[in-house]
């Protein structure tokens, strides 16, 4: 409801023998396309001959055949699909980056924020180093560079230069002959490997790009570990693992992952039954009918049916051909926009009593323009039920959270915003059950800064990006 949006994805193939590692990238990447749409790129390597092609836009809008043609095969390859800031949207940004550095090639994708990659920009900068993005990816790919120039190898270049890195980050480095992947200590965002029947060592940010390509899934990285693959197999390098507190992000859970996606042995899918029971059970209300808002309310909504025993329907169609780039006739259309791409069954809610299940509320302008829409349908009552807890602080780890002054929750009480939105009731998940969807033995292992403040870091006084664009954009003028 908040049309919340994460940092990207990951996907990374290494094949012993020469293949269309390309089109299986595209494959992955189309899997992960929800975790960023602004642009998408594709890094062949070719027996240390490296082919790439990115652009602003999906996964489909960036690829053609001629440019697979151009990538042609290679037995390795690193994919990316990014969500940038207004400010960041340029192909510039666009990932994986590929270096060329003393020691050799080096490309790079990552998933995540740094919290102190202005201060690492400035270190770097006055040893010379020279900016051409807003990307943490760029900052790590110049730490790496730097540690390279005296490791025995690009694990260790990588090993070294972890330490010095604070916050979020799934990352894939990919040398001539090396694919390395690594997630931070605190375990914020998922990263997975697996192996397809005929021997291809295939990583990703989610288990369901393993699954598009026809991998099975091996295990997720334990956070700080670091894989290398290469043609002796694949080797873990645990330095890093233990060094800092677990702090999965739990909005994974909630809202960014695919449903058929398993994270550390928890499904996605089950989280959100278990998020929809809780609620049932916290916020429990007389009604007719259960439904949730497409996609990611609607496994919540089938939890809270189940726990209630209230019916669960289809309540809204999605137009599937509008996606998070479509552009509104104009500010004052905006609920155009919404009812372009929901529309509510009359039939299901005409006269009900509705328990509307959704993942969240930020500013709360949607959440008011779909009770509209069921109002007008003819809902006789609209109970709203949130799958999280309010949102009260902004996040620094990937997260497209907004700054205090524009999170409703952080103005109104829960009944206020009801009214505010028109609705009959709201009731929000309980931060202890929050904790508790990946089941009671990972309770503590989540970081829910974004609704208690707790932050597993220090943190910036400013999203550090912010500054970057503002550098960045400065030096334009």
């Amino acid at each position: 409801m908040g049309n919340l949006k994460e940092e990207c994805g990951v996907f990374g193939v290494f094949s012993r023998e020469p293949y269309d590692v390309a089109r299986m990238t595209y494959y992955g990447l189309f899997a992960l396309q929800h975790r960023g749409q602004e642009s998408a790129g594709i890094v062949v390597n070719d027996d240390g001959l490296f082919r790439t092609h990115k652009d602003a836009g999906t996964v489909e809008e960036v690829f053609s055949a001629p440019v697979f043609e151009k990538l042609g095969l290679g037995n390795m390859a690193v994919g990316h699909v990014r969500y940038g800031t207004a400010e960041t949207k340029e192909r510039i940004n666009a990932q994986p980056m590929v270096i060329n550095h003393i020691k050799g090639k080096m490309a790079i994708a990552n998933n995540g924020t740094l919290v102190n990659a202005l201060a690492l920009r400035e270190e770097l900068e006055l040893t010379g180093s020279i900016f051409h993005t807003a990307s943490d990816a760029e900052v790590i790919a110049y730490l790496i560079t730097r540690e390279r120039l005296t490791a025995p190898s690009i694990e260790v270049a990588v090993e070294r230069a972890v330490a010095h890195l604070v916050g979020s980050f799934s990352l894939l480095v990919m040398s001539p002959k090396k694919l390395v992947a690594v997630r931070d200590p605190w375990g914020f965002h998922p990263l997975c490997y697996g192996q397809t029947a005929d021997g291809r060592i295939v990583i990703a940010s989610e288990s369901c790009a393993l699954d598009s390509v026809g991998a099975t899934l091996c295990r997720d990285l334990a956070p700080g570990e670091i894989i290398v693959v290469d043609e002796n197999g694949i080797r873990s390098i645990t330095t890093h693992v233990g060094s800092r507190p677990h702090a999965k992000c739990v909005f994974e859970y909630i809202y960014f992952a695919r449903p058929d996606s398993c994270i550390d042995g928890t499904t996605v899918h089950s989280a959100r039954l278990a998020a929809g029971a809780a609620l049932a059970k916290e916020h429990p209300v007389e009604a007719d009918v259960v439904i949730g808002v497409p996609d990611s309310g609607l496994d919540a909504a089938i939890g809270y049916a189940k726990e209630s025993g209230i019916p669960y329907e289809i309540g809204f169609i999605k137009n599937k051909y509008i996606g998070r780039t479509f552009i509104a006739p104009g500010q004052a259309n905006r609920e155009d926009k919404v009812r372009i791409k929901l529309n509510p069954i009359a039939e299901v809610v005409r006269g009900k009593r509705v328990v509307l299940v959704d993942d969240s509320i930020v500013r709360g302008t949607t959440g008011g323009r779909i009770v509209q829409l069921l109002r007008d349908a003819g809902a006789k009552e609209i109970h709203m039920r949130i799958s999280s807890p309010p949102f009260l602080n902004p996040c620094y780890y990937g997260t497209d959270i907004d700054s205090r002054d524009h999170l409703i929750a952080c103005k109104h009480t829960a009944e206020e915003i009801a009214r505010i939105m028109n609705a009959d009731s709201l009731g929000y998940l309980s931060l202890d059950s929050a904790k508790r969807l990946a089941g009671e033995e990972n309770a503590c292992e989540f970081c829910t800064a974004c609704f208690d403040g707790k932050y597993p870091t220090d943190v910036p006084e400013v999203k550090p990006v912010c500054k970057y664009e503002r550098k960045i954009s400065e030096g334009k003028k």
